[in-house]
C-alpha cells in the first residue's frame, strides 16, 4: 500500500543517510544551475564581489536592493511585519568614532569559505557549492532557522506567509529560510548578478577571485580591502575597501 509522505516524513527518512543527502542535495541542485551552460561547477573558481564604499552612494544602494528584489521576487509580502520582511541586501550606515566618516555599506550573504550557517544545519540545506557561492535547498529546509541565528551578518531572513507569483528561478516557500544567492542563475549563464548590474560605475566588481586576469582580482592586488568581522576568519567573498 502506498503512503504519501509529508516534508517531515521525508526529512526524517533522508536523516538516516545524511551523507547521501549531502551529496544528492548538493549534486541536484548544483546540475539544475550549471545544466544551462553545461559547465560543471568547480573549485577552480571562487566568485565574488569587491564593493567600494567610497564610491557606491546611497542612490546606488537602493538600486542594488531594487535590482534583487526584481529579479528574486522578494519584498512585496503583504502579511509580514517590517522586522520580518526578507531583506536579501541591507544599506547600512558606518561611522568611523575617530573621524566621523560616514561610509554607507550593501550587506549581503558574505558566502564564507566556512560559512557558520553550513555547520549548524540539521538537514544539510545550508549548502556551500565549489565555487564559494552559499545557498538554501528550499526542499531540505525545515524551517529551524539555526542557520540564521549562526549568520554574523543577519543576512538570512524567514518566510512567514504564503507566496503567490514566484519567479521560475526562485522557488520560495513559507516556512523556509532564504537569502542572497549572488544571483547564480546568472552566474551560471556567465551572467552578473543584478545588483552588480544596477551600478553604474565600478563601485562593486563581480568576478573570480582565483582568475589573476579578472578585474575583482587585479584590484584586489592593488587596494587595501576588508572583510567584515574578518576576526572571525570566515575567508568571505565579499570584500569591502574604503572602510
Amino acid at each position: 500500500m502506498n503512503k504519501a509522505l509529508n516534508r517531515r516524513d521525508f526529512i526524517k527518512i533522508m536523516n538516516a543517510t545524511t551523507t547521501g543527502v549531502a551529496i544528492v542535495a548538493s549534486g541536484i541542485t548544483l546540475t539544475t544551475f550549471a545544466s544551462v551552460s553545461e559547465t560543471p561547477v568547480t573549485n577552480k573558481k571562487r566568485w565574488g564581489l569587491l564593493i567600494d564604499t567610497n564610491k557606491l552612494t546611497e542612490t546606488d544602494i537602493d538600486g542594488m536592493v531594487n535590482a534583487c528584489q526584481q529579479e528574486q521576487g522578494w519584498g512585496t509580502e503583504i502579511r509580514s511585519t517590517s522586522s520580518q520582511k526578507p531583506g536579501w541586501i541591507k544599506k547600512l550606515k558606518i561611522k568611523d568614532k575617530a573621524t566621523n566618516k560616514v561610509s554607507n555599506l550593501a550587506l549581503m550573504c558574505q558566502h564564507c569559505e566556512e560559512p557558520p550557517c553550513v555547520d549548524v544545519c540539521p538537514t544539510n540545506a545550508s549548502m556551500k557549492r565549489e565555487d564559494g557561492i552559499v545557498l538554501v535547498d528550499k526542499h531540505l529546509c525545515i524551517g529551524c532557522r539555526y542557520c540564521m541565528m549562526a549568520c554574523p551578518y543577519d543576512a538570512r531572513s524567514f518566510v512567514h506567509e504564503t507566496l503567490n507569483n514566484q519567479k521560475e528561478h526562485m522557488p520560495r516557500g513559507k516556512g523556509t529560510v532564504e537569502a542572497c544567492t549572488m544571483c547564480v542563475h546568472k552566474v551560471d549563464k556567465g551572467e552578473t548578478p543584478a545588483c552588480v548590474e544596477s551600478v553604474n560605475s565600478e563601485a562593486v566588481i563581480f568576478g573570480n577571485l582565483y582568475d589573476e586576469s579578472s578585474q575583482i582580482n587585479q584590484t584586489l592586488k592593488i587596494v587595501q580591502s576588508s572583510q567584515i568581522r574578518a576576526d572571525l576568519n570566515l575567508n568571505t567573498g565579499v570584500r569591502y575597501s574604503g572602510i
